[in-house]
């Protein structure tokens, strides 16, 4: 089990792990060895989850989400598997951990009495200067 926080934990089984040979400095141990790691989640099968855990992953993290809807970390920074493949579990539990974090509600306030003011002779001196723009008068 993967621990995202308090209530939530991943089984495993839900997360798949791909390698591939990764690019950048290294030598041949790059182009050799296939210490790249790509993490794959798809929150939308997830049996971990409740629909409200679920809707709020996707809400905050639709964007990250591909076509099939799973959700990819690739983590390629260290020079050994095991490395990158512990940098991408955690890079996970980080995105979910803050995908999951209630949002507060906003309190409505009334703007402050010298907003109003700034607010308003902003739109004087605004007017003011389109009617310096216009012709004169004939008067």
């Amino acid at each position: 089990m993967i621990q995202i926080n308090h209530h939530v934990a991943l089984d495993e089984s839900e997360i798949s792990f791909t390698y591939s040979t990764s690019s950048g400095p290294g030598g041949q141990n790059v182009n050799k060895v296939a210490t790249r790691a790509t993490l794959q989640f798809n929150p939308r099968t997830s049996k971990s989850l409740t629909a409200l855990q679920r809707n709020r992953i996707l809400e905050t993290l639709g964007p990250r989400l591909d076509k099939d809807g799973k959700l990819r970390v690739v983590a390629s920074r260290h020079r050994s598997q095991a490395a990158n493949r512990n940098e991408a579990l955690h890079r996970l539990v980080t995105l979910l951990s803050i995908a999951l974090r209630p949002r507060r509600k906003r309190k409505p306030t009334r703007p402050t009495a010298g907003s109003r003011e700034r607010r308003l002779s902003e739109k004087k001196r605004t007017s003011q200067r389109k009617a310096a723009r216009r012709r004169p008068s004939e008067e």
